[in-house]
């Protein structure tokens, strides 16, 4: 009976993971990047921001767990997957290899079309600040 309810209780909480953070993603289920969505806000989601994918990052900024904010910073699909695979650019902080194969390229996919939308370019001297 026991082996029974810790069968259930772990395949209760994978549930609820699986299913925690993807009810804001904002990008529709038809999109071809949707599984890249879903990946990321489950993955990725507790230290970056990406409004698509519904995440916020991290409240602990003090102890340095916030990654970049995506919504404010462009990245391309190969430099995603760099991120991914040797754990970021500065190697201290995201873990490598998050997500692996073909989820890192869902993921990879997802962020280099959806990142850096609300980023601001830097004004040019005597020009003020603009949205791309």
């Amino acid at each position: 009976m026991r082996p029974f309810l810790t069968l259930t209780v772990v395949l209760a909480a994978g549930l609820l993971l699986a299913a925690c953070g993807t009810e804001k993603i904002s990008v529709a289920s038809t999109d071809p990047d949707y599984q890249g969505a879903e990946l990321f806000s489950q993955r990725c989601g507790g230290c970056h921001t990406l409004s698509p994918a519904g995440t916020q990052g991290s409240d602990a900024r003090s102890i340095r767990s916030q990654g970049p904010n995506l919504d404010q910073r462009d990245e391309t699909m190969n430099d995603v997957l760099f991120a991914i695979r040797n754990g970021g650019y500065s190697g201290a902080i995201m873990p490598q290899n998050i997500v692996t194969g073909s989820d890192a390229e869902k993921v990879a996919a997802f962020v280099s079309k959806y990142a850096g939308k609300q980023s601001v370019s830097s004004a040019r001297p005597g020009q003020t600040n603009s949205a791309p």
